[in-house]
C-alpha cells in the first residue's frame, strides 16, 4: 500500500472521535499525509523519537502501542515472562504513553513497574536494576524541540539497549500490524489486578543513597558553602536535583522561576538543550543578579547536564571536557 492507502486505512479501521478529527484536517494536504504515512517510525537503539500526531512516522497511543508490543514479544520469547520499569518526563504526552506502555505490557502477562510521576532517565536505570526488571521503557525526547516525544528502551542492565536485542525487537515488531496486533487492556484494571504496580518510595530513596555514595569529598559543601542558581528547564530535574543537592550541604539555592515547573511546551527554551546558550539565558541573567558560585541546568528528562561559572565578572558555560 502506499502512503494514501494507508491514510484512508485509518480513516475506515479507527473510531476514535479525536483521531479521526485530526485525520480529516489533513485531508487536503497530500504533502502532510506523505510526511505522516509513507514511512513508519524507525526503532533503533535509541527507541522511537518522532513529531507528535496520528501517523505511522508520528509519535502516538499508536505507534507507543506498536513499539510495546514487539518489546513484550521479545521478552516472552526470550524470558517466558519478566517485568519492565517505566519511567517519563514533562513531555506533552508521556504520561499517557508510559500508562499505555504499560496497558499493553500488562495485556501480554508482563509486570510494568511505573513511576507515580515525572523521573529522571537515571532513575529509571536503578530501578531496572534494583527491581530486576528484564527491560526499561523511557517516554522523553531528551532535549529535543516540544513539537517531539520518544521511546527509550534499555536492557536488564539498565544501559540502554544493545544492538543485538534491538535487532532482536525490531524482528519482533515486523509481524506487529499497529491497527490490528497490539493488545491491550484498561490500565485501572491492569493495576487493580497487580499487572501494573507503581514504583516505592523505597526504589528512590535507595537511588538517592547510591547518588550520594558518588561524592569524592562526603561533607565538603558543608564545611565551605556554596551558592548554587538552578533549572530543570520545565523538565524532570528540578525535584530529585534540588533534593541532592539539599542532601549534601548545598542550601543557598535559587531556581529560574519561569522554568521551575513541568511543561512539555517549553515556553522559555524552544530547544531545551542545556549546552546551548538560549536555553540558559534566563539562568543567565538571574546569575547576574543573586551572583552564585555556580549555575546548573538540566535537560527535561534529567540526563544531560550544562554548567556555568563566575570568570572576570560573568558567567561563563563550561564545555563538557572543562566539566
Amino acid at each position: 500500500m502506499n502512503y494514501m492507502d494507508i491514510y484512508r486505512l485509518f480513516l475506515r479501521e479507527i473510531d476514535d472521535q479525536d483521531i479521526l478529527d485530526e485525520l480529516n484536517s489533513i485531508k487536503d494536504d497530500p504533502v502532510e499525509i506523505r510526511s505522516r504515512f509513507e514511512t513508519m517510525l524507525s526503532f533503533g537503539t535509541a527507541g522511537l523519537r518522532g513529531i507528535l500526531g496520528i501517523g505511522t512516522n508520528r509519535m502516538n497511543l499508536l505507534t507507543v502501542g506498536w513499539a510495546t508490543q514487539g518489546l513484550a514479544d521479545y521478552i516472552n520469547s526470550r524470558y517466558g515472562s519478566g517485568e519492565v520499569a517505566i519511567a517519563y518526563d514533562s513531555r506533552n504526552m508521556s504520561k499517557e504513553f508510559a500508562e499505555h506502555a504499560a496497558s499493553v505490557l500488562a495485556a501480554n502477562d508482563i509486570t510494568a513497574y511505573i513511576f507515580r510521576e515525572l523521573m529522571p532517565t537515571p532513575m529509571l536505570s536503578f530501578a531496572v536494576r534494583e527491581l530486576n526488571c528484564k527491560a526499561g521503557i523511557v517516554i522523553t525526547a531528551s532535549h529535543n524541540p516540544a513539537k517531539y516525544n520518544g521511546y527509550k528502551v534499555y536492557g536488564s542492565d539498565g544501559c540502554q539497549m544493545t544492538i543485538e536485542d534491538t535487532n532482536a525487537v525490531v524482528s519482533k515488531l515486523e509481524k506487529v500490524d499497529l491497527l490490528i496486533d497490539v493488545k491491550t487492556m484498561e490500565y485501572d484494571t491492569a493495576v487493580e489486578i497487580g499487572l501494573v504496580k507503581y514504583i516505592t518510595n523505597k526504589v528512590i530513596n535507595d537511588y538517592f543513597r547510591a547518588v550520594e555514595a558518588q561524592q569524592l569529598n562526603p561533607g565538603i559543601c558543608l564545611e565551605y558553602p556554596i551558592s548554587v542558581v538552578y533549572t530543570p528547564l520545565n523538565g524532570a530535574g528540578n525535584k530529585p536535583v534540588r533534593r541532592i543537592l539539599e542532601e549534601i550541604g548545598v542550601n543557598n539555592i535559587s531556581i529560574v522561576k519561569e522554568q521551575e515547573l513541568p511543561d512539555g511546551n517549553f515556553p522559555t527554551a524552544p530547544y531545551p538543550n542545556p549546552e546551548m546558550h538560549e536555553a540558559l539565558r534566563l539562568g543567565l541573567e538571574l546569575c547576574k543578579e543573586v551572583k552564585p558560585d555556580i549555575f546548573i541546568a538540566t535537560d527535561p528528562d534529567a540526563d544531560r547536564v550544562g554548567f556555568a561559572v563566575k570568570r572576570d565578572g560573568d558567567y561563563r558555560i563550561l564545555t563538557g571536557n572543562e566539566v
